[in-house]
């Protein structure tokens, strides 16, 4: 597997120091009792349940449309590690998580006309966001990179960055952000979802695809004969953030208290250790920052 990588790392003492580490996640979550999925316990002090909201209804706006963070079970219920995250935040503070699948476009406007109460769907935090909605701090962190078409000869942003050169971006997306504003020379293709934009790149009618790095790892994984993954940085790293409607200062204290305290018990590790620890140790091979990463 060709993962265009600018340097070499010591991958097999990275594994046996991951596995140690996931060993470890597993049995401090066993006997801490994590309470990802909105069970009785929460990573939230005992200061902060002081706030409850006695059961008020707390309306989650997500796509369900990008495992594992925001999907469905089998049975079309929300499942992910920000379902069980938001869960989480609700039992801390007495809420009654009501969660809406909404598409992409619609996320922000939904707070704008005041069907949600919040917004925690992997959106990255940007200063043309902040113009319409409140963000928390930072919950996660994410790098763009590109998901090639193996024929396509793309090993870095500039291969992409040329006439005759067909970029796949998700509308709306940072990937479309970026490849807006840096990638003038080649034709930029939008696509309403990241499915049809990977759809794109295996078949050959894109070159590239830009998503954040789990996202092209996973594609990756699964179209190993059609594509290559491509993760030498081309941008700083991205925080994602939670929206809330702006001036609602009670809600987004609550979140940032919420976030503070999950930095430091282990409701990161929790989660990672449910929905990525597979991910979490490939990311550790190969010496990429991990969402959780917030140094």
């Amino acid at each position: 597997m060709n993962l265009s990588l600018s340097r070499s790392f010591p991958i097999a003492k990275a594994a046996l120091a991951a596995a140690v580490i996931a060993c470890v996640v597993a049995l401090t979550c066993s006997l801490t009792g994590c309470a990802s999925g909105g069970t009785d316990g929460s990573s939230a002090d005992a200061d902060n349940t002081s706030a409850s909201t006695d059961g008020k209804a707390l309306r989650v706006a997500m796509e369900l449309a990008y495992p594992p963070f925001e999907t469905k079970d089998d049975a079309g219920n929300p499942e992910g590690l920000a379902v069980d995250f938001i869960r989480d935040f609700g039992a801390a503070y007495g809420y009654d998580v009501q969660i809406e699948n909404t598409a992409w476009d619609g996320l922000i406007p939904s707070l704008q006309s005041d069907k949600a109460d919040l917004v925690i769907s992997s959106m990255t935090i940007t200063d043309e966001r902040k113009q319409s909605v409140d963000f928390s701090d930072a919950y996660a962190m994410a790098q763009l990179a590109i998901l090639a078409n193996a024929d396509s000869g793309v090993a870095s942003i500039d291969d992409l960055n040329q006439p005759g050169k067909k970029v796949a971006v998700k509308t709306g997306s940072t990937g479309d952000v970026y490849a807006t504003k840096n990638l003038t020379n080649a034709e930029i293709v939008r696509l309403a979802d990241e499915s049809a934009c990977v759809t794109e790149v295996v078949q050959g009618k894109a070159d590239g695809f830009l998503y954040d790095q789990l996202t092209i790892y996973r594609n990756h994984q699964a179209n190993p004969d059609t594509t290559e993954a491509v993760f030498i940085p081309f941008q700083d790293a991205e925080e994602w953030g939670i929206a809330v409607k702006k001036g609602n200062t009670e809600l987004l204290d609550q979140l940032n208290a919420f976030i503070a305290q999950s930095k430091t018990d282990g409701e990161f590790d929790c989660l990672t250790e449910k929905y990525l620890a597979d991910e979490k140790k490939a990311f550790d091979q190969y010496g990429f920052k991990w969402f959780f990463d917030f140094e």
